[in-house]
């Protein structure tokens, strides 16, 4: 066993082409945010949010963070956020100086639960953050009920779905902002950035002020701004990206579907849920396990069978020491629960049929092994 190769949970794809764009840009002598940035917003957009305005920025966070300011989120509001997230959801909240209010998750999708947000809605509430985790949109119907009735506007975490949807509606057109992340394990990169898709021309013309040190014409500055620019060599690297990642969902969609086979009969396995209306283009295929032997199972999974996994996320943002402040005696138990039985198996678009079949035999013997 031992001398299998390891199946890692995640496996950026950068090929030739991608090597020839940097190169390109290299040898053009313009390497900071230029030509290839702008060509890389107006495709982006065209490829994914229906031609909205899309600005480009060096990390997801700063998108998230930026588009919450841009938007006019600030002290004494308060924003509605999962729990059951990469801290970065509310750390942006809470870098804009208002306050993130966590919310549970509904157990099926692990997206947030619009009655939990009802409840949660206050005269300070500015907005609700749902994110379309592991590339399923979130309960898109219910939770824009929910925020038109109360009058808060939707802004969009679409971290992990590129290409997603609902009902025909894309991911990334739902809400005031959208945030896209292009980190390298994400469905596709840009070697590092994100992307914000803007409803209107005000937020984006904020969001390329806050980027660019407040100023669109140098040394103009409007507004009290930072640098979160992308560079021209990563704007050329997504601009490739962005030509291939249509195959690699098609990919991650027909091994999610392997694997749903697969584990379809396994005892103590419970594969994704996809909601009737929905595409999902699984950056993650999280399945649950019970809590007691999770760690069994990830640690048998690499050490006897040389397949990796992960667990996100292992510790909900309202019990991080670095958020807890805004949770004080915040119980989710849906929240709770999910960050106690969730593990991610492989599906990145490289996996090969072979693969995917060691994935599905090592799941049934160490499920087999618990028994």
């Amino acid at each position: 066993m031992s001398q299998l190769e390891f199946i890692p949970p995640a496996r950026p794809l950068i090929g030739d082409e991608e090597r020839e764009a940097v190169d390109r840009v290299l040898r053009s002598g313009m390497i900071a945010q230029g030509p290839e940035v702008a060509a890389f917003e107006q495709e982006f957009a065209a490829h994914f949010v229906d031609g909205r305005e899309t600005v480009a920025v060096n990390s997801g966070t700063s998108g998230q963070h930026l588009g919450l300011l841009a938007a006019g989120v600030g002290p004494g509001d308060e924003v509605i956020v999962p729990s059951f997230t990469f801290a970065a959801t509310g750390n942006s909240v809470a870098l804009t100086g208002a306050t993130p209010v966590f919310v549970d998750i509904e157990p099926d999708t692990f997206t947030l639960d619009p009655e939990a947000v009802r409840a949660a809605i206050t005269p300070r509430t500015k907005g609700v953050m749902p994110v379309h985790l592991y590339g399923h949109p979130f309960m898109v119907d219910e939770l824009s009920a929910v925020a038109a009735e109360a009058g808060i506007a939707i802004y969009e975490d679409a971290a992990q779905a590129h290409g997603a949807s609902w009902n025909g509606r894309k991911v990334g057109t739902l809400g005031d902002f959208a945030m896209f992340s292009l980190y390298p394990t994400k469905n596709m990169t840009s070697g590092e950035g994100g992307m914000v898709s803007c409803a209107n021309a005000e937020i984006a013309r904020n969001v390329r002020l806050l980027r660019n040190q407040g100023m669109e014409t140098q040394y103009a500055n409007e507004v009290v701004g930072f640098n979160a620019r992308m560079t021209d060599i990563h704007a050329a690297i997504g601009r490739v990206q962005l030509t291939k990642v249509d195959n690699w969902t098609a990919q991650r969609q027909r091994n999610a579907a392997a694997l749903d086979e697969g584990l379809a009969d396994l005892d103590g396995v419970v594969t994704p849920v996809v909601r009737d209306g929905a595409v999902h283009v699984y950056h993650q295929y999280t399945i649950r396990v019970d809590a007691a032997e999770r760690d069994r199972i990830r640690e048998a999974l690499k050490d006897e069978h040389r397949v990796g996994s992960g667990v996100y996320y292992p510790i909900p943002n309202h019990r991080l020491p670095s958020l807890a402040r805004f949770a004080e005696g915040l119980h989710l138990p849906e929240t709770e629960r999910a960050a106690s039985e969730v593990l991610s198996l492989p599906v990145h678009p490289s996996l090969t049929q072979v693969d995917l079949d060691r994935i599905v035999t090592a799941m049934h013997a160490v499920m087999g092994a618990g028994a």
